[in-house]
């Protein structure tokens, strides 16, 4: 691993603690521990990596992961440790029931995280068409909710 590699993924780390509230970059922020004592990792493996020391183990990349809101893959690749053709993406899966697929999977498969799908699903609905027997109002951004037996599938 080089000495360029390294700044980069650390860079990249930073900015994803940054844009997740840890405060990082005053003395007493408290950032570093904060992360470190939710992921269950050392706070000297955090320091380093921010240091640009050295690289953090698969372990803590794991754990660290879910609180930076990437996944392990995204780590892994970003740090250098392996290629994205090492590690291919999984095919996605299609509704069980044969029916198309409903934004809710697509938000699921582009990696939305779950407390903003709800958010995503009522912005793309906004764009699409109204199911069929559906009213202009659910279509709407002020429309009802919708069941997840009536949920809205994206269109062709």
């Amino acid at each position: 691993m080089s000495t360029r590699e390294l700044d980069a993924f650390a860079a990249w780390v930073e900015d994803l603690m940054r844009q997740r509230g840890y405060d990082i970059d005053s003395p007493r922020g408290g950032g570093k521990s904060r992360i470190a004592d939710e992921a269950g990792v050392h706070r000297a493996a955090v320091t380093r990596l921010l240091q640009r020391q050295s690289m953090p183990d698969l372990e803590t990349m794991r754990r660290m992961a879910p609180f930076l809101g990437v996944s392990v893959r995204d780590m892994l690749i970003r740090s250098g440790r392996v290629s994205p053709e090492e590690l291919p993406l999984a095919p996605l899966p299609l509704p069980a029931d044969g029916q198309r697929p409903a934004i809710e999977d697509f938000a699921r498969w582009l990696g939305v995280p779950e407390e903003r799908r709800a958010v995503f699903v009522k912005v793309v609905s906004q764009f699409l068409e109204p199911a069929e027997g559906e009213g202009p109002a659910a279509a709407g951004p002020s429309g009802p909710e919708q069941p997840a037996e009536g949920r809205r599938t994206a269109r062709e």
